[in-house]
């Protein structure tokens, strides 16, 4: 797991515009100019990245975007959904300290309030042969923004609060958050798996889904050490990161 000598968030990289914050991590790893910690944050992404090649819109300054660097170190890349799980854990955090126990980690690791969308992360991995050199956890979290006319399922800490936020201070606590959670992760990573598994959203609830054309209800049972979504209907199924969508 990641050394202790560079906290998350240092440096912190304060950029006006980009097209894309895990484009300029992924840039400094390959300019052999990263370290673990290291932490970039746009006011405005131009062609922000959201999960399953989707983009992540967000308006210009009223919203975290931002991308970690992380040095997995000890761990391996059949443990990258360990990481994974850590980070959604720390995002749910940070909204829950806001916006109360109706926040969830939606699998794979989006965060909801209610049914609706309040942040997401999108990790990309940079390996090595064998081996897993850098993670870059890019993490977009709606704050002040109150329409969202392309996204009918978002929702920011302005609407379910009514206070506006200082977007700096909040990006830099939560990387007080990610800290925590990567140390917990090294040091428990059972207690991780707990904590993803204690909030995870709908479960042992009856929820729909689409697998290419076929669209089922299953109930949630929880969700592997490597990442797959168990369900349970007339047989038990499980399904990869990818493999179906939610139908809300």
């Amino acid at each position: 797991m990641p050394p202790v000598n560079h906290a998350i968030g240092t440096p912190f990289i304060e950029l006006q515009q980009i097209e894309s914050t895990n484009n300029y991590a992924t840039a400094l790893v390959h300019e052999g100019m990263a370290h673990h910690g290291i932490s970039i944050f746009a006011h405005h992404q131009t062609k922000g990245k959201g999960q399953r090649n989707k983009s992540w819109l967000a308006a210009p300054g009223e919203n975290i975007t931002t991308s970690i660097i992380i040095e997995p170190a000890t761990l391996t890349i059949s443990k990258a959904f360990g990481l994974s799980k850590a980070i959604a854990i720390a995002c749910h955090q940070f909204i829950q300290s806001y916006a109360g126990d109706e926040a969830k980690i939606k699998w794979p690791n989006d965060v909801y309030w209610r049914d609706r969308k309040a942040g997401g992360i999108l990790i990309e991995n940079i390996i090595s042969g064998t081996q897993w050199k850098f993670a870059i956890a890019g993490i977009g979290i709606n704050i002040n923004q109150i329409y969202f006319p392309e996204l009918a399922h978002a929702v920011s800490l302005k609407q379910i609060t009514g206070k506006s936020y200082d977007i700096i201070n909040l990006v830099k606590e939560l990387y007080m958050h990610i800290e925590s959670s990567l140390e917990l992760l090294k040091k428990d990573s059972a207690a991780v798996d707990e904590a993803y598994h204690n909030q995870l959203y709908k479960l042992n609830e009856t929820v729909k889904l689409k697998k290419n054309n076929r669209v089922f209800e299953t109930t949630i049972i929880g969700v592997s050490p490597m990442g797959q979504l168990q369900t349970k209907q007339s047989v038990d199924e499980a399904f990869d990161v990818g493999e179906v969508e939610w139908v809300i």
